[in-house]
């Protein structure tokens, strides 16, 4: 029987109704690490009898690929392929397939959540009185504060309608702006450093750039307001944490947020612990709803590509 891995830890625990459709197809679910992150050592064992693959965050590089003897597809329970080589996997002939905006909403709704535990320091001040201690930190209103996005697609506009709704206004960057999206007068497109020096609160909707280099460094950084919020639910490596560490402490930043890490859980926590910082276990797409939409794009994805179809 063929195989076909998954990996999704919101999938890979306690599997998924919708995984039905994939062993009803004929063929056999095989979890490689149920529920948690697989290692390579992990999937190279299982990835040379697979033909298909249900994916999640995990990375997928050359030499993992260059097992993948029969491999026809992998498809993603989301939207992000940067963990992917694309290179090896078209050398190899693996079509790459996405769960376009199925846990947009998701992603989105906890996006603007952390807006708000920034803003008023919800976070600390739980802490604080379950350490026995009443202490008050003054928060500041999201009206008349500019919200800016790196990144406008569909959780980048879902959060732009969220901002709107505050009061706030919007500036966003993309490289490929959408010119019907117009949600209100308060919106509007705006070159990456304008976004930036405008930005009392950051919210981070892309991909890390081409170079590898975080898009937030040191200089980046320097031009936001001071004391901005910089929200990040996308990829830990969009922000220099070193850089970030020290805007935190010189006041350049007030409160860091963040959902998603390179290697979870994380090896280090040293970034999670530091003063102002807000970090989430990538919760962002982890909803009833959000898991059911991801999960059915994914498996017809996987399944109408195993059967010919679909690039």
């Amino acid at each position: 029987m063929d195989k076909v891995i998954v990996t999704p830890r919101s999938l890979s625990q306690g599997g998924h109704p919708l995984l039905e459709r994939i062993t009803a197809a004929g063929y056999e679910v095989v979890f490689p690490s149920p529920g948690a992150q697989p290692t390579e050592a992990q999937l190279a064992a299982v990835v040379g009898d697979a033909v298909g693959w249900l994916a999640g965050v995990e990375k997928i590089g050359a030499a993992l690929l260059a097992k993948a003897e029969r491999l026809k597809v992998i498809s993603r329970n989301g939207t992000g392929v940067d963990a992917i080589d694309l290179t090896a996997a078209k050398q190899k002939g693996i079509v790459i397939r996405r769960a376009e905006g199925a846990n947009a909403r998701g992603v989105a709704e906890l996006a603007f959540g952390h807006v708000l535990a920034a803003a008023r320091g919800i976070a600390a001040a739980d802490a604080e009185l379950k350490a026995g201690r009443w202490t008050r930190q003054k928060g500041f209103e999201l009206e008349g504060r500019t919200l800016g996005l790196a990144g406008c697609g569909r959780i980048g506009k879902l959060v732009a309608r969220f901002a709107l709704a505050f009061d706030m206004r919007v500036l966003a960057h993309d490289p490929y702006p959408d010119p019907a999206f117009q949600p209100g007068p308060g919106f509007a497109y705006a070159p990456l450093p304008e976004v930036l020096r405008a930005a009392h609160v950051l919210s981070l909707h892309c991909p890390p750039p081409p170079d590898g280099r975080p898009l937030l460094d040191a200089a980046a950084l320097a031009t936001l307001p001071k004391g901005a919020v910089v929200v990040n639910t996308a990829r830990q490596g969009l922000v220099d944490e070193a850089a970030m560490v020290e805007a935190l402490r010189s006041g350049r930043v007030a409160a860091y947020t963040l959902d998603a890490f390179d290697q979870e859980p994380p090896a280090d926590f040293t970034l999670v612990r530091t003063k102002g910082v807000l970090a989430t276990p990538h919760v962002g797409g982890f909803t009833d709803a959000s898991v059911d939409r991801a999960t059915a794009v994914a498996v017809d994805n996987l399944l109408e590509t195993l059967r010919g179809g679909g690039r």
